[in-house]
């Protein structure tokens, strides 16, 4: 009777052992082919939506904005500010803005 018993006991522990290691080994393997965010580099950013510049407008002037492909931002000329656009995302917070120079040489001269 008892070595029935002891039989069992070690079959049944053989048996969750084993399984257990099983169950290891695959969420190791899964565990592997997780990403992070740390394993995201210079990867090509999503390009922008150009049909949102018919919704969007500066949320400091309330005028029409210009997306500028070479830069990827938006741009306000009458206030000289632009946008920068992160992962297909513009970035309209007015102080993270970026200035910059108005072009001077297109204004006509007297003479």
């Amino acid at each position: 009777m008892y070595r029935n018993v002891l039989g069992r006991l070690v079959t049944e522990t053989v048996r969750v052992h084993v399984k257990k290691t099983h169950l290891i080994e695959r969420v190791r393997a899964a565990a592997v082919s997780v990403r992070t965010f740390s394993d995201v580099k210079d990867e090509v950013q999503q390009p922008f939506d150009a049909s949102l510049l018919h919704f969007l407008v500066c949320p400091l002037s309330k005028k029409p904005l210009r997306y500028d492909a070479d830069t990827n931002e938006l741009i306000n000329e009458d206030l000289g500010i632009a946008y920068s656009i992160i992962d297909g995302i513009p970035n309209m917070i007015p102080q993270e803005a970026r200035l910059i120079q108005k072009d001077t040489s297109t204004t006509p001269t007297q003479g």
